[in-house]
């Protein structure tokens, strides 16, 4: 039992978090700052354009890629280093946890299209940063949002 235990199912339990790439869209400076929230498409929840990083892209370049499908995101500048990071578990079709640590790159926003990959599968909204935190369940994510 106990062999069975330590080879089994105890590494399922602390398997090491999957990387995702995040973009955290703002627009406006100082008391004018807003973010942009996405809908997640299953539960309907307010979070932040995210996806797996992609082969030939940077991680920055990917997260941006991820903005334009999710939210219809005309970036003007992302950032190429991460501002932070934050952590999830991630719960697929078949019903298995993944734990996943979320890079989130800063992105300035330059103009919203009308038309984009996810539309009708998604709302989107600005929020200012402190309202934003307000609206996510991920700690790590109020965090970032709070120090922006």
């Amino acid at each position: 039992m106990r062999k069975a235990w330590n080879e089994y199912v105890q590494p399922l339990l602390y398997r090491p978090p999957q990387v995702q790439v995040a973009a955290l869209p703002v627009r406006g400076k100082g008391k004018d700052k807003e973010v942009l929230l996405i809908t997640s498409r299953g539960t309907g929840r307010w979070i932040i354009p995210k996806g797996w990083p992609m082969a030939g892209k940077s991680d920055a370049e990917a997260a941006a890629q991820e903005a334009w499908e999710e939210a219809g995101i005309k970036p003007q500048k992302v950032s190429p280093k991460p501002i932070g990071s934050y952590r999830y578990a991630k719960t697929g079709s078949q019903g298995i946890v993944t734990p996943i640590e979320a890079h989130v790159f800063l992105l300035k926003v330059d103009s919203l299209a009308k038309t984009y990959p996810e539309l009708g599968q998604r709302k989107r909204k600005w929020f200012p940063p402190e309202e934003a935190a307000e609206r996510v369940d991920e700690m790590g994510l109020k965090d970032l949002l709070r120090r922006l």
